[in-house]
């Protein structure tokens, strides 16, 4: 994805959960500068540790003791709890030249587990505060260091690619040199050239699964954003059969077993379904009471609901459906569903008459 895109796929992540994203760009492409328009478009302020010049004191404090008790003291980047919203930069991660600060800032970059502050260290981040890193791929291009798999399925990788329509943008919003911009208008292949495919070889695990669940549930990304996203997660492969196992799902008809068994988690997939996939829906409810009228509380309750929201006259037909079923016509008579039902049972008893 390109700068732009990347800032749009950040300010969701930040704003929305407690992932790390992790920025992976080769030089030059606008890295830094993108994370930092991000913080200043989504209102945050903005901390900058470049890994590469410090050490594991930098990070967790210099030690110091109190009578028979040993602290550390919180670093001056540290942002306080009252202090405004804050995203901090691990930058360079990979740049770390010593192996005790990369041990040092794992337990940061981590995503914090449910009900607990993310911490380092003995000091704790107040929720509000989130955390990106970025680094430059391990693909022999850059003195960097290889991250461990551990740390690397932490984190929510976001491959990001010299694009030219982006730079021209930006180029022109900064007031570039006339000269620069026409120039590489007529040359675009003169900007940062991208080198090998960028791919951190990421794998599926069961937190990276849920780590695609959380992003599911809180974020909204643009569709052609989405296998992108995802694959810095769970790896390419993994991704797109996930997402094209999705696409499937959506083009099938929501059964009648999921009307009256699961109502809760297909009602948004069904009022979203097409006509012609709402009528084999309508089909499979009226065959399958047909053959079997029994119900439990819950798949009566299901089924009221499923009739409540659907549109006036789809409610109207299958009701009238459903009432030539002895059984199913006393379960609709209810006290309990005349909100929903009584209009319908109305309009059918007019009509009779």
């Amino acid at each position: 994805m390109n700068i732009s895109q990347m800032k749009q796929v950040l300010a969701e992540i930040l704003t929305k959960t407690d992932l790390t994203p992790c920025i992976v760009g080769h030089r030059g492409v606008g890295k830094s500068a993108g994370v930092i328009q991000a913080c200043n478009e989504i209102g945050r302020q903005y901390v900058a540790l470049r890994l590469g010049q410090m050490e594991v004191g930098d990070l967790v404090g210099i030690p110091y003791r109190e009578e028979k008790i040993m602290h550390w003291s919180q670093p001056s980047w540290w942002p306080a709890d009252d202090a405004l919203e804050t995203i901090i930069h691990c930058d360079e991660l990979n740049r770390a030249q010593q192996e005790d600060t990369l041990q040092a800032i794992f337990q940061f970059v981590e995503p914090p587990v449910e009900g607990q502050p993310r911490s380092l260290h003995t000091h704790t981040l107040h929720p509000k505060h989130k955390v990106v890193v970025s680094i430059n791929p391990p693909d022999g291009s850059y003195q960097v260091a290889t991250l461990d798999r551990a740390l690397i399925d932490r984190m929510v990788m976001i491959y990001v690619e010299t694009d030219y329509n982006c730079w021209a943008r930006y180029a022109r919003e900064q007031q570039f040199d006339e000269g620069v911009q026409q120039f590489i208008s007529a040359y675009p292949n003169l900007l940062a050239k991208p080198g090998a495919p960028l791919d951190m070889q990421m794998e599926p695990t069961e937190r990276a699964w849920e780590m695609v669940s959380t992003l599911r549930r809180s974020c909204h990304f643009p569709a052609d954003l989405e296998m992108e996203i995802y694959a810095g997660i769970v790896g390419q492969e993994a991704a797109v059969s996930f997402l094209r196992w999705t696409r499937e799902q959506k083009e099938r008809p929501i059964s009648a077993r999921q009307v009256l068994d699961a109502w809760a988690e297909v009602a948004d997939r069904v009022n979203n379904q097409r006509d012609d996939l709402q009528a084999v829906t309508l089909n499979d409810i009226v065959t399958t009471l047909e053959v079997d009228p029994v119900m439990t509380l819950e798949q009566e309750q299901n089924l009221v609901a499923y009739i409540g929201s659907l549109p006036r006259d789809l409610r109207f037909g299958l009701v009238k459906a459903l009432v030539k079923i002895p059984d199913v016509a006393a379960v609709l008579c209810k006290d309990d569903y005349d909100d929903v039902i009584l209009e319908a049972i109305e309009t059918i008893s007019r009509e009779a008459s």
